[in-house]
Order: C-alpha cells, then sequence, then structure tokens
C-alpha cells in the first residue's frame, strides 16, 4: 500500500476518534493488523493535527481569551484551564523522573478500552437523576486535570472520555464539560506533538522522517476531527455517550481478540 493512502486513512481514524470518548489510541492499534505500524512521533503529531479543529470551532472562545482575558469571567475560565494543564504537565515531569513507560503491549490499551466502557456505562447511570451545572469550579478543574494525567498513564483510557466523564461525577452538565475537555486538549495535545517534533529533531542518530506523511496525515485528522467535534458538541446536548460504552466493550473484546 503507498504511504500516502496509509497517512489518509490513520488521518481520518484519528479524527474521527481524537475527541470521541472511544480511545483514538485503541483504534489506532486496531489499524496496525492491517496498516504498516508508525512511530510514536508520528502518532501524536498527528494527534496534534486533529486538535487543530478544536481551534477552528471554538474560536470565538479562543479569541476572548486573547483580547479579554482581563474580564473576570474570561480570566477565571483561562486561569482554571491553566490550572488543569499545569497539573497534568507537572505530574507528567514526576512520571518522566521516575522512569514511568507506557506499555509496549497491546493487552493494556484493549483491556483499558474495554474498562472504560463499563466504567461509562456506570458513570452514566449514577449521575442519571442527579442534579448538574454549568459551573465549572476550581476544584472541577483540578479534577479535569488529574483525569487527564490518568489517561496519559493508561493508553487506550481515552483524554476525552476520562476529562468528560470526571466532570460530569461531580455534577458538570454534559455540554459544559465537553467544552472544557476540548479547550484543555488544545494546550495538551500541541505540547506533546511539539515535545515529540524537538526530540526527533535533537536526535541525529534516529531514522529518516517522512515528514511529507506526518503533514498529509495532520491535515486529514484536522478536517475529520472538524466534522466530528462540530457533531459531537449538538450531540452532547441532548444524549449520553451509553451508546459509545457499548462500542468501547465490544472494540476491547475485538482487541483482545486478535492479540496473540
Amino acid at each position: 500500500m503507498p504511504d500516502w493512502i496509509t497517512a489518509i486513512c490513520l488521518g481520518i481514524i484519528e479524527g474521527v476518534t481524537e475527541f470521541l470518548p472511544i480511545s483514538s489510541t485503541g483504534h489506532l492499534l486496531l489499524a496496525e493488523n492491517w496498516l504498516p505500524r508508525q512511530s510514536d512521533l508520528f502518532n501524536t503529531v498527528v494527534q496534534s493535527g486533529a486538535v487543530l479543529a478544536v481551534v477552528a470551532i471554538f474560536t470565538r472562545r479562543i479569541r476572548s481569551f486573547i483580547f479579554e482575558w482581563r474580564t473576570p469571567e474570561c480570566r477565571d475560565y483561562l486561569f482554571k484551564l491553566a490550572t488543569a494543564f499545569a497539573i497534568t504537565g507537572a505530574g507528567g515531569l514526576i512520571m518522566k523522573k521516575f522512569g514511568f513507560e507506557l506499555p509496549e503491549s497491546a493487552v493494556p490499551v484493549a483491556v483499558a478500552t474495554l474498562v472504560g466502557g463499563v466504567l461509562i456505562l456506570f458513570i452514566e447511570r449514577w449521575i442519571r437523576s442527579r442534579p448538574a451545572t454549568d459551573a465549572i469550579t476550581w476544584n472541577v478543574a483540578a479534577l479535569i486535570g488529574a483525569a487527564q494525567l490518568l489517561a496519559a498513564m493508561f493508553p487506550g483510557a481515552s483524554r476525552s472520555g476520562v476529562t468528560i466523564m470526571a466532570a460530569l461525577m461531580v455534577g458538570v452538565k454534559r455540554p459544559a464539560a465537553t467544552e472544557f475537555s476540548f479547550l484543555l486538549g488544545i494546550p495538551t495535545l500541541l505540547a506533546a506533538g511539539g515535545l515529540q517534533v524537538f526530540s526527533a529533531l535533537r536526535d541525529e542518530s534516529a531514522a529518516p522522517i517522512a515528514w511529507s506523511m506526518i503533514a498529509l496525515s495532520s491535515v486529514v485528522a484536522a478536517v475529520t476531527a472538524f466534522a466530528v467535534v462540530n457533531w459531537l458538541i449538538r450531540f452532547v446536548q441532548t444524549h449520553t455517550f451509553v451508546g459509545f460504552a457499548w462500542y468501547r466493550i465490544v472494540l476491547g473484546t475485538i482487541m483482545l481478540a486478535l492479540i496473540r
């Protein structure tokens, strides 16, 4: 299969799954059964491409962060995003200092995908009759930052899924939880992609990098994610994540069956 077709296919997979609570890592891992395996650099930078869709969709909110940050409401929300990001970043540095490494086996990813689906079912049932609010408090922001760190420790858990469900558990309404999770993904994924690129450029002994294929896949991911995020924002107004939970359970089961 030509490299450009592989890049397009992986870009579509990443764009569709990055912001849905279904684990982009799990889908990329599943795709490796039919498509050539890619480097961590490729997968991380393509995630950065997908996050550009959020920048495009939330342009008004981002503009307010830049030009209206002195207003109390805007400054408060921006600082809460910064707090959540700082918690994730600090936790990541601590993990790196103590030598934490992501699992190389596909089994933990499959298990996290399956277990995540079961947890979503449990959480959706638990919050069904509980009151909810649009407010993102400081405690909620800290919790979401910690949840994002937890997702980084367990590939397959889904960054968006873990952060949104954490917010729902403490009484945040689905649209407000989704928006905060998506906006938090902008600095998080861009920082991860930037660090990977910086490391790759510094490593003189590394194999040649197909930057053109990474760029192609990133553009495809951005375009695809734009459509998906637009749809999901409307979807969460009136729907739960139960359907995604059952999808994860099926996907995790299939992944475990394919692992040899």
